[in-house]
């Protein structure tokens, strides 16, 4: 069965359930202070919810972010928005950059084919056939003759083709390699702020233990005195 018991916040004097209650001793002081800084007459012996005290760590957590980095990018606010809606940064590059158009992936294909050795081989066949076809076959008197000016000039025209199409291609690796480096870096800060939160809730863990442990040697002091008294 549920409890029933709640507590109204110091801070906003809403009604929450009495399992969210937070001491402000509890409280890291840096935290505390920006409370504090918004409701003076908040103290070390009011209490608030635990949504109310994310709240004011994703606050603490953007003013570190300002006073580290500078001005807010939009990466930063996306890890800011990713803690505060607990969501993932992982997704793919592709999703990020779009669906690939008919050129870009004809370009991706053409670099991939023409940075092979399937490509170098073959292309190395094909010369030394057109050589040999020219010079033994049609003994030099066919339609290239030496000096080979028509391989010459298909070839000429395969490197002006080939050359732009492998840069389109080179161009959109770039773009996935900076999509990747600001992936990767979103996810890094977000891990080290994920870090700073959890240190902020362990000590938040350990301080209320801490409490519940005194309260317990204070009825068990209580206790005691009460035998005591009832031996004497």
């Amino acid at each position: 069965m549920k409890s029933n018991l709640t507590f109204i916040s110091d801070i906003s004097k809403k009604e929450f359930p009495l399992a969210d209650k937070v001491s402000a001793k509890t409280i890291r002081n840096p935290i505390l202070a920006l409370i504090e800084n918004d409701f003076p007459d908040f103290d070390k012996t009011k209490f608030l919810a635990i949504e109310e005290l994310n709240m004011y760590r994703e606050k603490y957590i953007s003013n570190y972010l300002l006073v580290e980095i500078g001005e807010l990018s939009n990466l930063e606010a996306k890890v800011i928005n990713s803690l505060s809606e607990d969501k993932s940064l992982v997704s793919g590059v592709e999703d990020e950059l779009g669906a690939r158009t008919v050129g870009q992936k004809v370009a991706d294909q053409v670099a991939g084919f023409g940075g092979s050795w399937k490509f170098i081989i073959l292309f190395g066949v094909f010369i030394m056939l057109w050589i040999l076809a020219n010079i033994y076959i049609l003994l030099n008197k066919g339609f290239d003759p030496y000096p080979f000016i028509l391989l010459n000039l298909i070839l000429s025209c395969l490197a002006a083709l080939q050359a732009p199409v492998i840069m389109m291609s080179q161009n959109r690796q770039e773009e996935k390699d900076r999509e990747r480096a600001k992936k990767d870096y979103m996810i890094n800060l977000k891990s080290e702020l994920e870090i700073r939160m959890l240190h902020e809730k362990l000590d938040h863990l350990i301080m209320h233990q801490q409490e519940e442990l005194i309260e317990i040697q204070k009825v068990q002091i209580e206790m005691m005195n009460d035998i005591l008294s009832r031996i004497k």
